[in-house]
């Protein structure tokens, strides 16, 4: 599935991904191939990108999640250095 992490300033983080979680509003979720339409506002916390070269995180200051189509698209307030 296709993952795009995007602030206000700049795209983060674009590409195929194997598994992503998400620091959600009302605990951490995961997303795996094919899952169902979903919308969820995020607190702020760690996202873990799963890939097949590994795992990447990013640490976000809240933000929202859409999955739609086997595509993720994270609009984050912004992502921590």
């Amino acid at each position: 599935m296709y993952l795009e992490i995007i602030t206000p300033d700049k795209k983060v983080f674009a590409g195929e991904v194997d598994a992503a979680q998400f620091p959600g509003a009302n605990g951490s979720f995961e997303v795996l191939n094919l899952h169902a339409p979903l919308i969820s506002t995020m607190e702020r916390g760690r996202i873990r990108v799963t890939t097949k070269q590994g795992q990447e995180f990013f640490t976000v200051d809240g933000g929202v999640v859409e999955v739609l189509n086997n595509k993720i698209i994270v609009l984050a307030e912004s992502v921590i250095e």
